[in-house]
């Protein structure tokens, strides 16, 4: 065992709050005063940035994430690794905003999801832009890009389960179909 002790704990990550004020904001989300926060109280909290609501889909799908008891609200415990996620994905947003309108256009879309490891035909990503495009403005705002891409995780998530030599290719009945979405997060939208 090591004698070394560092003069000081290590600073928290780049955009991580003290404790004491990750507290704070877990306070005044927490509106109830219950101790844990409500997917309606995370989204009341969450903003696009354009005064649009947080999508509530984008909002469950980020609560069962973090929710570690599976009680469907997540208290202070998990609240600081949803702050860092969504901090982790609010600078991805940006880096992959390049015309900085606080969106997400079908060639921003494209480059994201390539960077991600994603090869999709251009008739994918409009799919999936029109999709997620809530406010139909051919673009994805904030919490719908993040809903875009935690879908299609969980829809890759599904597919790879499936493919047991990852040869990109599965073959499954209509009903081997229907039980791995039913049974997925993936319709809780």
């Amino acid at each position: 065992m090591s004698k070394f002790k560092p003069r000081r704990p290590a600073p928290p990550p780049p955009n991580m709050p003290s404790s004491t004020l990750l507290k704070q904001y877990f306070d005044r989300v927490d509106s109830n005063k219950s101790g844990t926060i409500t997917p309606s109280e995370l989204q009341a909290a969450l903003s696009n940035g354009n005064n649009t609501e947080f999508n509530i889909g984008t909002v469950n799908l980020m609560i069962g994430l973090f929710d570690t008891e599976k009680t469907g609200e997540i208290d202070f415990k998990d609240f600081g690794s949803l702050w860092r996620y969504i901090v982790d994905w609010q600078n991805c947003f940006k880096n992959f905003d390049k015309d900085k309108s606080g969106s997400i256009n079908l060639v921003e879309l494209e480059e994201a999801l390539t960077s991600f490891g994603y090869t999709l035909s251009r008739d994918v990503m409009q799919l999936l832009l029109r999709r997620f495009d809530r406010t139909n403005s051919h673009a994805v705002k904030f919490d719908d890009f993040i809903q875009c891409c935690l879908v299609l995780h969980g829809m890759t998530d599904i597919f790879r389960a499936e493919d047991t030599d990852q040869d990109g290719v599965i073959q499954i009945t209509y009903e081997r179909f229907l039980v791995l979405l039913l049974n997925s997060n993936l319709l809780n939208l």
